[in-house]
């Protein structure tokens, strides 16, 4: 789920910098601090997108750098257990596919793909059902349901497992399909 959260920081804004705005120092030093950022409180920090700084700085004895309280507002991914979410297929391999959400990569592993065996075909890059000759691609869009998520410290990306084997959920061609079915149309 994408949010936006306020949070307030003290900021140090380096001599290098005096000579810009304050309000533009801020944010690119806010911008360097938190883009990028994963934890398991924020999420994914995607963006630093609004700044209120206190112009009333403070000089610490040995720095020759200002520090300013900051309010400001980020823009974060934070996927929760049970969402259901759109994703598109970015990678397929033989033990499932990669989906995009947001701004990290998710596993849909095979065995929560389909109802079906299947197989891999290594040289179109296709996952394809036994008995629903469903095929699943490099650019195919997927509804999933998020059934695992990690956060780890820092920098890294944590590990999304994702499942499309509940009614309602899998490649968007296959839930048309099953809506028509329950409608009696198809």
């Amino acid at each position: 789920m994408f949010q936006i959260i306020t949070l307030k920081d003290t900021v140090r804004i380096p001599p290098s910098n005096f000579g810009k705005p304050l309000e533009e120092a801020t944010l690119e030093a806010l911008r360097e601090k938190y883009e990028g950022l994963v934890n398991d409180e924020l999420g994914y920090v995607i963006r630093v997108i609004d700044v209120d700084v206190d112009p009333m700085g403070h000089i610490i004895p040995g720095d020759g750098a200002t520090y300013h309280s900051a309010t400001f507002s980020v823009l974060t991914f934070y996927p929760k257990l049970q969402e259901v979410i759109e994703g598109e297929v970015v990678e397929v391999a033989d033990f499932g596919a990669f989906l995009r959400i947001g701004p990290l990569d998710a596993l849909l592993h095979v065995s929560q793909l389909m109802d079906d065996f299947i197989s891999y075909d290594e040289k179109q890059g296709i996952l394809t059902g036994k008995e629903t000759g469903r095929t699943l691609r490099r650019g195919d869009v997927v509804r999933v349901r998020i059934v695992a998520v990690s956060f780890p410290s820092g920098r890294s990306t944590g590990k999304t497992g994702v499942t499309a084997r509940q009614p309602f959920l899998g490649k968007l061609e296959w839930i048309e399909e099953e809506v028509k079915k329950a409608r009696g149309e198809a």
